[in-house]
């Protein structure tokens, strides 16, 4: 279950990411992004609680984000990111004031999601990412629905130690 949970934690801090959107204006470099995950429906066994810190601790979890101009002017957001590069987008709507999409999963987390964001102007953002699926454990295969709700600020245009997020090959 160890591996399964800090599989999720990895999956959950690299999907957050798809909430942060940018568009024409939009600034690149580092972006703060506070995030709140709701679970509809938990892997994690009954009594068993997510380790603290987490985004699936329930609370506001807070990262910082290097999103680069390439980013932004291919997807209009940054793409899922996971470890096997298991997460695409699809059916990408691009507008002056925001984004959708919807996420497709495959490997250890299969599934579908949706994916939403507004924004402002160029230093502010929301966004919501509602998930439904499976994902692979040591016991078999476990449901999962879960809903993650953001909020991001521009910090600068240089990111510093944080690195920016990787732009995945189109499947």
């Amino acid at each position: 279950m160890h591996t399964t949970r800090s599989w999720l934690i990895l999956s959950a801090f690299c999907l957050v990411a798809t909430l942060f959107a940018g568009a024409q204006g939009r600034k690149p470099g580092l972006w703060e992004m506070t995030s709140t995950m709701t679970w509809q429906q938990s892997p994690f066994p009954a009594g068993m609680t997510p380790p603290a810190g987490s985004p699936f601790a329930g609370g506001p979890s807070t990262r910082q984000v290097c999103l680069s101009q390439a980013i932004i002017d291919k997807y209009g957001a940054p793409p899922p990111q996971s470890r096997a590069g298991d997460c695409s987008f699809a059916d990408v709507q691009k507008s002056d004031h925001g984004m959708t999409a919807k996420m497709v999963c495959s490997g250890r987390m299969t599934g579908n999601g949706t994916v939403e964001s507004s924004w402002s102007d160029a230093e502010h953002a929301s966004g919501k990412v509602h998930f439904t699926g499976t994902v692979q454990g040591r016991n078999g295969t476990m449901p999962v629905e879960w809903s993650m709700e953001s909020t991001s600020v521009f910090k600068s245009t240089d990111c510093g130690s944080v690195q920016p997020l990787p732009i995945p090959a189109d499947k």
